[in-house]
């Protein structure tokens, strides 16, 4: 039985159905237990077909979600650099673009290196560390804290509440609906409290840029800056820690990796394209939903307006029409057309570049140190059909 929802992501992640599905029903019809289901697509041409047709296939009507949303939170999400359509979208995006510029990144990568190394450098060998909080977690949100503006003593505040936002089909994170909502609006009023702030007195921060920005002649609401806050802050930490925690657990697993990439620890162009393999292996993301905005077929599949499809990333990345022996990690693989940050179009993954920057030099900075690293326990993933989290991973390095 096929089934893509958050029970099945908390348990593995699904790679013998996607396999499936790529081979006999890539266009395959989900069920939902409430509200009508979505078409699953799992093929990587099918995939970027749709992520470059916003005008086709909407994120506004229906938002990213699998599930509907209501017409509160739709009107919410809309504010959002995910949730919008172009050209808003563009318009949106614009105002931020700058702190995310490849010159940014090269700006940021000796700040980055630096960081790493100093995390790397408080890893006690032979003691067990949780990698997720421990180590992960640190790097992104000191990064994108320090681009927001946020000092570093809130680091853990902007941490705590990214959770209890994200993990609404989690336990471990969040109890309640209203627990999300209470994490939400003490996100809304620090977001509210540092704009004021900015507003009197400009740094050369994002939070600064969209206070002080305009789009169309307008300078953003307090909503629409807290929605663009919320957004960059919990995605600039979300989801590198987790590409992050990925990495480590690929390491655990294939020890003969380890051993090549610290035989060849000061080869760039090895450590380029294993960054490249380590986000195809594991994408932070399993999926985006889009809506119909008018009759159409996918593969041969009608679609009617209104309809969902909501595109497998995680599918994509192991297309055996794409990637040969895609079951096989290969440090070398080239080329790596992997969807971890999106089908491309408009809404290709804004922080793409800090990611990759990420993920390099902290586990280069690792590598350096410990020679090897083992699991010391089982790692447990969350129970999210969004996300593709594993928040806890205990480890060994020595």
């Amino acid at each position: 039985m096929i089934d893509l929802l958050e029970d099945t992501w908390a348990r593995e992640v699904p790679h013998d159905q996607f396999a499936l599905l790529r081979r006999e029903d890539p266009v395959h019809w989900h069920e939902l237990p409430v509200g009508e289901g979505f078409f699953a697509v799992t093929r990587h041409a099918d995939i970027v077909a749709a992520s470059r047709d916003p005008e086709l296939w909407s994120v506004e009507k229906g938002s990213f979600f699998i599930r509907d949303q209501t017409p509160e939170a739709l009107d919410s999400l809309a504010l959002t650099l995910l949730g919008m359509d172009p050209p808003r979208h563009s318009r949106f995006r614009a105002l931020v673009n700058a702190g995310f510029a490849p010159r940014m990144i090269r700006k940021l990568a000796e700040d980055i290196e630096r960081r790493a190394a100093v995390l790397a450098d408080r890893v006690e060998p032979g003691a067990e560390t949780e990698f997720v909080e421990q180590v992960a977690a640190r790097l992104p949100l000191q990064i994108i804290c320090e681009m927001m503006g946020i000092p570093a003593e809130d680091e853990d505040r902007i941490f705590e509440w990214s959770n209890r936002m994200v993990g609404l089909q989690d336990p471990d994170f969040r109890n309640t609906e209203e627990d999300g909502q209470v994490a939400a609006a003490e996100i809304y009023a620090y977001c509210d409290r540092l704009a004021a702030d900015r507003l009197a007195e400009p740094r050369d921060d994002i939070t600064s840029a969209l206070v002080h920005g305009e789009v169309d002649g307008d300078r953003l609401t307090a909503h629409e800056i807290n929605m663009f806050f919320v957004t960059l802050c919990v995605a600039g930490n979300e989801t590198t820690r987790n590409l992050l925690a990925g990495t480590m657990l690929t390491l655990t697993q294939l020890p003969e990796l380890h051993a090549d990439l610290v035989a060849h620890i000061d080869d760039d162009a090895l450590w380029t394209s294993a960054t490249e393999e380590f986000l195809r292996w594991n994408g932070s993301i399993h999926n985006f939903r889009r809506t119909a905005t008018r009759d159409t077929e996918i593969r041969g599949v009608p679609v009617k307006a209104g309809q969902k499809a909501v595109l497998f990333y995680t599918s994509a990345n192991r297309d055996e029409d794409v990637f040969a022996d895609p079951f096989t990690f290969d440090p070398r693989r080239t080329p790596n057309d992997h969807l971890t940050f999106g089908g491309g179009g408009p809404h290709f993954c804004l922080g793409a570049g800090l990611a990759r920057a990420q993920i390099k030099s902290l586990t280069r900075a690792l590598l350096r140190r410990f020679a090897h690293v083992e699991a010391v326990g089982e790692h447990r993933r969350m129970r999210s059909d969004f996300i593709n989290g594993i928040k806890y991973l205990p480890v060994r390095f020595s």
